[in-house]
């Protein structure tokens, strides 16, 4: 494990697997952390098999990294700076889910220099209200949960409302030992919605947003994963400056890495032939 304190102070936990093809950043989503196996699985499968270095961190509030301030993107766009910074300067961005989000917004901000391609993989924009749409007052609930550490019924509470995971599921996934993992980061999805409650009301995506992200990006989702992310996915390709859009078969939201890393990491690493 290597640190990098970020500018209020939090101290940003990571992992470096080192490569010789560029650098990329892992931004996991909601309740990931870098030990999550299969954030672990992709840094690996990035590393060995595309030659890449990977900077595999805990956001702020998870794992080894600490926390000095509010639920604030600007903090969260704050820490990949300091691990732009500690990369030498230059890097790319791989993001899952919300994660996806934070990449997006962190790479069009001005504030971290040096961001070449980011990969998006499944950002949870919710672009209509033909299927699923957060409620309106998740922020105020959401942040009353955590104050109460009711952490269990925040795990619950944002699964299902935020995430629209499926209730049986969520119920299901209290006997399994990932449960344990989920409480322990339950605390930390304010964060999460911090950085898409803006862009989840059911509305379309607006071009002027998205103008200042100019790294090439690809944007990815899973032929298996629900139509909400499947569309979202490809509304943010749509109004990206530089952007390609890459559906991969027989992947999801929860990815088999195995389908996810090379879709990923030929476009990082520049071995891409064609990205249909």
């Amino acid at each position: 494990m290597e640190t990098v304190t970020s500018a209020d102070g939090t101290v940003i936990a990571y992992d470096r697997h080192e490569g010789h093809a560029g650098t990329v950043i892992l931004v996991g989503g909601a309740f990931s952390y870098r030990k999550f196996p299969k954030m672990v699985e992709l840094a690996e499968a990035l590393n060995e098999q595309y030659g890449l270095t990977v900077l595999n961190y805990d956001r702020r509030g998870r794992g080894d990294s600490t926390d000095a301030g509010g639920y604030d993107v600007e903090r969260e766009i704050d820490d990949i700076a300091a691990l732009v910074e500690t990369a030498g300067g230059s890097a790319m961005l791989f993001g899952w889910s919300s994660g996806a989000g934070l990449a997006l917004r962190a790479a069009g901000s001005g504030r971290v220099l040096g961001v070449t391609k980011v990969v998006a993989f499944e950002p949870p924009f919710v672009v209509d209200r033909a299927g699923f749409v957060p409620p309106a007052d998740l922020t105020a609930t959401l942040h009353e949960l955590v104050a109460a550490d009711r952490r269990a019924d925040t795990v619950r509470y944002y699964m299902t409302q935020a995430m629209g995971v499926p209730r049986l599921f969520v119920s299901v996934m209290r006997f399994t030992p990932s449960w344990k993992n989920l409480l322990a980061t339950a605390c930390s999805t304010p964060h999460d919605w911090a950085v898409m409650h803006d862009y989840m009301r059911g509305e379309p995506l607006r071009t002027e947003d998205w103008t200042t992200v100019k790294a090439q990006t690809l944007v990815i989702a899973g032929a298996k994963s629900d139509a909400v992310l499947r569309k979202g996915a490809r509304a943010i390709a749509a109004v990206l400056p530089d952007a390609e859009f890459q559906e991969v078969a027989k992947l999801s939201h929860n990815p088999n890495v195995a389908l996810l890393a090379p879709a990923a990491g030929e476009f990082l690493s520049g071995t891409a032939e064609n990205i249909a």
